[in-house]
């Protein structure tokens, strides 16, 4: 869920690759759970508009905007660390990916709004929140660089 009320701070590490925060260990995190560094990417500006900080009213933390219990599933001990954040929303964006056959769309609806929603719904749900976040992250990856 991304965060309503958190505020972008300037990011710990150097920015690269075409200015983007995070490059390096975004391009990381994608090529070891193979998914596409820029879709990463955009989820990070729409989850935490790269605040490691960030930490939204339903308890979400960090880059990638984890659930803490989601969070520890993944084995990331400390959300507002950002190569483990980075690197769990890529293994949770990966799971979601191998659950809906690869379709990115549906793949990003599951991580806003979870799987459950996609599944009752047979794509993403009709809640304008998750409507809008998959239109900004797919909109995002195709202008970034990571």
């Amino acid at each position: 869920m991304g965060p309503s009320s958190a505020t972008a701070t300037a990011p710990t590490t150097a920015t690269a690759g075409g200015g983007t925060p995070y490059a390096a260990e975004i391009s990381a995190a994608a090529t070891r759970n193979g998914v596409d560094p820029n879709v990463l990417s955009g989820l990070i500006r729409a989850e935490s508009n790269f605040d490691p900080n960030a930490t939204s009213p339903a308890g979400a933390q960090g880059l990638t905007q984890l659930m803490p219990g989601t969070a520890a599933g993944l084995g990331v001990t400390n959300p507002l660390d950002p190569a483990q954040s980075i690197d769990g929303g890529a293994r949770y964006l990966r799971q979601q990916l191998d659950h809906f056959g690869g379709d990115v769309t549906k793949a990003l609806a599951a991580y806003n709004a979870g799987p459950g929603a996609v599944e009752r719904f047979g794509g993403v749900p009709p809640y304008e929140e998750t409507q809008s976040y998959v239109r900004r992250v797919l909109g995002y990856a195709q202008g970034a660089v990571a």
